[in-house]
């Protein structure tokens, strides 16, 4: 008895093994269905997806649908968010962000965000934005499947911004029209995360919360390097803290994580396509930030 004892107790200890949480780290997403994703959010289709235009508005009903999909709920009783702004012209333009939710085992809020919109349409060709930012809002997609299935600790909010490209405007529209700020503990910000060729990938905003860093450095990157870096305001362009949608987070004092590559060839023309896109780069950029997800949900 006391051997046939001892062998469950190994068996038992083999099964814990397997659930241990090294490897519970390394988690798994659809990424089959974030490719697609990413090809159809950066097909001709959508004409760029620039803002009040037509294949903005066929982006968007698409990402509602995607959302629904996936397992998000309405935020505050609407996927959409609608918001008005002066355009460059002087002119009145109407953005819609699309956002969705997830709630968590607490109403403490992450507020996960990518923008979906591009640069339309110039001379007759089409800018696509498949790296800009259609890889950050396919991830969006690919993590509410995620956590649809996996509850969070914190309630996570989904935003597709709408109009970054003019100024950042579906980001600071919304956290001026928000009610729920006071809950928001962080912002993680997905803006161009799928081109690369030396498989590195930044965590911009440790800068400026460096309690942030060793939860980053302890999470599964597998062949992706994880750098840390532009976000200090000596840098002068280089630093990012302001130039993608976290900035209306960190500009209310809220902590943020910007997740994206440095410029490539492609940024900003008409060759960010998605036959521009290595896709296991991609696929393997998407999981790390997952990781990094839950290790800020575990927090």
């Amino acid at each position: 008895m006391k051997k046939l004892s001892i062998l469950f107790a190994a068996f038992l200890f083999t099964i814990a093994g397997c659930t241990s949480p090294e490897q519970s780290s390394v988690t798994v997403l659809d990424t089959d269905q974030l490719i697609e994703d990413l090809k159809v959010l950066a097909s001709d289709e959508f004409e760029g997806r620039r803002t009040g235009t037509e294949g903005n508005r066929k982006a968007r009903e698409f990402l509602v649908q995607r959302f629904e999909e996936e397992g998000a709920t309405p935020f505050q009783g609407s996927f959409t968010h609608e918001f008005e702004f002066s355009g460059s012209d002087g002119e009145t333009m109407t953005g819609v962000n699309v956002v969705g939710e997830i709630a968590g085992k607490t109403d403490s809020v992450i507020v996960i965000t990518a923008h979906y919109d591009h640069l339309g349409i110039r001379d007759s060709l089409i800018y696509n934005g498949a790296d800009d930012d259609a890889s950050g809002t396919a991830a969006l997609l690919a993590y509410i499947d995620y956590f649809s299935r996996e509850q969070p600790e914190h309630t996570l909010v989904f935003a597709a911004f709408d109009a970054e490209e003019m100024g950042l405007r579906g980001a600071r529209e919304f956290v001026e029209d928000s009610v729920f700020l006071d809950k928001v503990v962080m912002n993680i910000n997905l803006d161009m995360i799928s081109n690369n060729d030396k498989n590195e990938l930044y965590a911009s905003g440790t800068y400026h919360h460096p309690e942030l860093k060793p939860v980053l450095e302890g999470i599964e990157t597998g062949e992706i390097s994880l750098l840390f870096g532009h976000d200090r305001p000596d840098q002068g362009y280089d630093d990012w803290t302001n130039a993608s949608d976290h900035a209306a987070f960190h500009a209310k004092g809220k902590r943020f994580i910007y997740f994206g590559v440095e410029d490539h060839e492609h940024y900003h023309q008409h060759t960010d396509e998605f036959e521009t896109i290595p896709q296991t780069f991609y696929k393997n950029s998407a999981e790390v930030i997952l990781n990094a997800i839950l290790a800020f949900d575990a927090m």
